[in-house]
């Protein structure tokens, strides 16, 4: 079997880990082996972000609503409850921006449930 030289293939490989972890603190941005540890477990990070932020997003929307609220007397699982039996189906992102943008619209819907 032939002999084959992985120089090429290995500087690519090195130089690529090293342009992404740039700005890395200490020596995680200069020596490979630290950098490629540091890309693998910054990756594991931002994977595991992306949910955390669907759940934190879907709790914001439920503060602005429960806040929302306040105002009509009614507390948020009363009125999502409502919300279901009227077979109004509107979901908690589109209900906040509407609490928030237009008060009027709001108050309709509240008026639609009682």
């Amino acid at each position: 079997m032939s002999r084959v030289k992985t120089g090429v293939t290995r500087k690519n490989r090195h130089r690529n880990v090293l342009k992404a972890t740039k700005g890395y603190w200490g020596t995680k941005n200069r020596l490979y082996k630290r950098a490629k540890e540091a890309f693998i477990h910054a990756g594991e990070h931002a994977f595991f972000g992306r949910k955390l932020r669907k759940r934190d997003m879907r709790k914001l929307w439920i503060i602005r609503l429960s806040a929302a609220l306040k105002e009509y007397n009614l507390n948020y699982s009363v009125f999502i409850n409502k919300l279901q039996k009227s077979k109004i189906k509107l979901n908690r992102k589109m209900l906040s921006e509407i609490a928030i943008k237009d008060s009027a619209t709001f108050s309709a819907i509240i008026d639609k449930l009682k």
